[in-house]
């Protein structure tokens, strides 16, 4: 496990930083394709180079010392470097391959993303994408610590290290159960449900923060009911009756006749949010996944 001029190579570097976060020795042995107490071995002879204690047994876990937690900031810059070269030489070799990061919103996974994907991989049908979902906050975070290339998200992050460009703006509708008063509605004026209960995302989604201001706009605060983390999690408290929400109308979900849930269109606000993509502005993206970005913008909605 150690390289021939007596430095750690780098499977021992990506075995420590799995364990570190929270793999068993076991199963990051294995996904070394190395019996466990080789792994144990090596991971004692890192210690030894690096002159200090890494990780420390907490019942049947390892975790981080002090100093592992010191050391393990530099492995991850240099395995993320060291990967992003090996992709960057790959590309150069083979420009129209490659592999696309891509991170997303958990509503435009079932819509925006395939469509996005499918259409790019007709004229370059050799690249791969990596693929994460997460929540407003998490995309934030996929670019700043280079897990993702580029994100879809809504409205722009605000943040001095990203560039955003809008890609289209999706409709908001007012979500009511199939035997509320209004369901038989197509239009409303969202002061007019003022009274009702509303079913949000908790504090920190941008979909929280827009509901929040369109029902300020409409000229009430909102009584909440239920807070969740996933836009699918409040369709299925609408559903049980429990309250009303905003939530994005993508095509898939207007098309839903079947659905124990109505959208009504409102007319008083704008009810929409923007949809953009956003990418590290200091940082050069491979050029196949330039090629997907200038595809996502080149095929946006927004005149």
């Amino acid at each position: 496990m150690t390289g021939k001029n007596g430095t750690m190579d780098l499977q021992v570097l990506r075995s420590f930083q799995s364990v570190a976060e929270g793999t068993t020795v076991t199963d990051a042995a294995t996904d070394a394709g190395i019996t466990q107490p080789a792994l144990s071995r090596a991971l004692a002879r890192l210690e030894d180079e690096v002159g200090a204690e890494l990780l420390q047994r907490v019942g049947r876990v390892l975790r981080l010392t002090p100093a592992g937690r010191v050391f393990k900031e530099y492995v991850d810059g240099v395995l993320d470097n060291y990967d992003r070269g090996r992709r960057a030489v790959a590309e150069m070799v083979h420009p129209d391959s490659g592999v696309v990061s891509l991170a997303f919103l958990h509503t435009l996974g079932t819509w925006l993303v395939p469509q996005l994907v499918t259409d790019f991989r007709r004229t370059f049908p050799q690249a791969q994408f990596e693929l994460h979902q997460d929540g407003e906050m998490g995309l934030t975070r996929h670019l700043l610590d280079t897990t993702a290339d580029l994100v879809i998200t809504s409205s722009d992050p605000g943040h001095p290290l990203i560039t955003w460009r809008r890609l289209l703006v999706e409709p908001l509708r007012l979500a009511v159960p199939s035997r509320h008063r209004l369901a038989r509605r197509r239009r409303i004026r969202l002061a007019e449900v003022a009274d009702e209960r509303f079913i949000l995302l908790k504090q920190g989604y941008g979909l929280r923060d827009i509901t929040a201001g369109l029902c300020r706009e409409a000229g009430f605060t909102p009584v909440i009911a239920f807070e969740g983390e996933e836009v699918e999690t409040l369709r299925g408290l609408v559903a049980a009756g429990l309250g009303v929400s905003l939530i994005p109308s993508s095509p898939e979900v207007t098309a839903a006749s079947e659905s124990p849930i109505r959208y009504l269109e409102i007319t008083d606000v704008r009810g929409a949010r923007d949809i953009g993509i956003a990418w590290l502005s200091s940082r050069a993206v491979p050029p196949i996944t330039r090629r997907f970005l200038d595809h996502a913008l080149r095929t946006s909605t927004v005149e």
